[in-house]
């Protein structure tokens, strides 16, 4: 067996360092290769890469091609049996990667695995674990109920709150920060849609392969460290909201809408619009 890394960078230079030195640890005693991805980085990540990583395959953009053109391009490249996406400001821990492999190896049907992500200060970072977006489990995230009855599977379906985040379980979706991905997924349903330019395509991902037949495990047992917000999405503030904010008014248009009645997709997608104003407003007033 042979596992790919899939690494996409913009301005990430130290973070990016930091990933690729631990990746030894943990996948121990199992072949890799790591391409890197860099979307027109100016903060020397290149020449770091040369420097220091001399095996570390790297394509270069001469600009910001978004995340999902970015990663397909990696994922063009990769030879491995299994396919680790990987953000730069991640840090895996020692045999995080090794677990998630050998539990897929024992469970074929398993074609998406992500694991356990915490934040920096050692909280859990909710979104490592996802359901099925639909507009009910939008609303209750947004509106506060899943945090007020954490407990009530009415309410929790957007973080799958009422999960217990020590336990293997299979869900609706994991983060693109850290998923591995069996080569027969990619056979399958090809690679990410590029109609995403970033964000989201990890859950429209999963929905996919789910839809094939394919489970989606988030796996406890493996343990990675995310920076969050590092790099890419601080190098484009206002263009990162938007896109964040469009990524869900397709992701919905793509997948749920034919399922409601017209007046609730104009509805939704106003919703979505005003929210989108809201969000760039408070960035420009924080700035």
């Amino acid at each position: 067996m042979k596992v790919s890394f899939s690494i996409v960078n913009l301005n990430s230079r130290s973070n990016l360092y930091n990933c690729i030195k631990v990746l030894p640890e943990s996948i121990p005693d199992i072949a890799y290769e790591i391409t890197v991805v860099d979307n027109g980085s100016r903060d020397q990540s290149i020449q770091m890469l040369r420097e220091h990583y001399p095996d570390v395959r790297i394509i270069k953009n001469l600009r910001n091609e978004g995340y999902t053109k970015a990663i397909n391009l990696a994922l063009r490249e990769s030879v491995g049996d299994m396919i680790v996406l990987l953000n730069p400001d991640t840090i895996p821990q020692a045999g995080a990667i090794s677990k998630m492999i050998e539990y897929m190896k024992s469970n074929s049907k398993a074609g998406i695995c992500g694991p356990k992500v915490l934040n920096m200060d050692g909280s859990f970072q909710k979104s490592c674990r996802r359901g099925i977006a639909r507009p009910w489990a939008v609303f209750s995230y947004f509106l506060g109920l899943s945090r007020f009855y954490p407990d009530d599977v009415r309410f929790t379906g957007y973080h799958l709150d009422h999960l217990d985040e020590n336990m293997i379980a299979e869900v609706g979706g994991v983060s693109g920060s850290c998923m591995v991905i069996r080569r027969e997924v990619i056979n399958q349903i090809g690679y990410f849609d590029e109609r995403y330019f970033a964000y989201q395509e990890d859950s429209d991902y999963c929905l996919r392969a789910s839809e094939k037949g394919w489970s989606i495990i988030y796996n406890p047992d493996a343990v990675i460290y995310h920076i969050g917000g590092a790099g890419g999405s601080n190098s484009y503030p206002m263009r990162s909201i938007f896109e964040w904010h469009r990524s869900y008014y397709f992701y919905y248009h793509k997948h749920f809408a034919q399922d409601y009645p017209k007046l609730f997709n104009f509805f939704y997608s106003l919703l979505m619009f005003l929210k989108l104003i809201v969000a760039e407003g408070k960035h420009l007033l924080n700035r």
